[in-house]
């Protein structure tokens, strides 16, 4: 596992391949929009049907991520659940997986703005949480410093040997940190949108996900994804 180090507001903070972030001095695993249960919600709507695999892929990812970095806390930054009937009615097997991995540790659920937060399982339930420097919500908020959030989901478009590719990114400035969404199949919004434009000062980075996590300026003229080395992965 690459990781990208990085200082936000004093603390030493470490964007991982998989999306998650990683506060080490404090403990700290924080990921944000798993959206469990978007293919049951897309189905139960009428929606695209989607094969019925993103929970477990998505708890499959969280998993690994708690085995690699043992947190004390875990911080989840809102739509944990694509709405509240996803989190009533997970698949089979899927609320013992979280509750084995809430075992023994802090656990904060965010609410976000597809759910409240799963009031049927444990953990803290709150609207956002200070700690230490650092605020984490959902949504940023322009003029905030040393805030941690979610919502957006946003997503690099490069260029990658004459192919154009799709990347989650974290998007990190001097102020704020805005992480990609964990979840499988989850869509995205432009790093370039104008949201994200406007919230993110000049010389802010995004910071890829993928085999391992790459940083780019966010407003580049012509980026370009760097070339895998020979026997890697893309």
């Amino acid at each position: 596992m690459t990781a990208h180090p990085f200082t936000l507001a004093g603390a030493r903070l470490a964007a991982l391949p998989s999306g998650a972030l990683h506060w080490a001095d404090a403990g700290l695993l924080v990921v944000s929009d798993l959206h469990l249960g978007k293919s049951e919600r897309l189905a139960r709507r009428g929606g695209t049907l989607l094969p019925p695999y993103d929970t477990a892929e998505t708890l499959s990812r969280l998993e690994a991520d708690i085995a690699a970095t043992d947190p004390r806390a875990v911080i989840c930054l809102g739509d944990s659940f694509d709405d509240n009937a996803a989190a009533r009615d997970l698949p089979p097997g899927a609320e013992e997986r979280l509750l084995r991995l809430m075992a023994g540790r802090r656990w904060v659920w965010i609410a976000g703005n597809h759910d409240p937060g799963p009031a049927s399982l444990p953990g803290t339930h709150l609207a956002e949480l200070r700690e230490g420097p650092l605020t984490f919500r959902h949504i940023a908020r322009p003029g905030e410093t040393g805030e941690i959030s979610g919502h957006y989901h946003p997503k690099a478009r490069l260029s990658l040997g004459g192919r154009r590719v799709s990347r989650p990114c974290f998007l990190v400035d001097t102020a704020r940190v805005i992480l990609p969404a964990f979840g499988a199949y989850t869509g995205g919004l432009a790093m370039d949108a104008p949201v994200l434009d406007a919230l993110m000062a000049q010389g802010a980075v995004a910071i890829l996900t993928g085999v391992r996590a790459v940083a780019l300026p966010m407003r580049p003229a012509h980026a370009r994804l760097p070339r895998p080395r020979p026997g890697s992965a893309g």
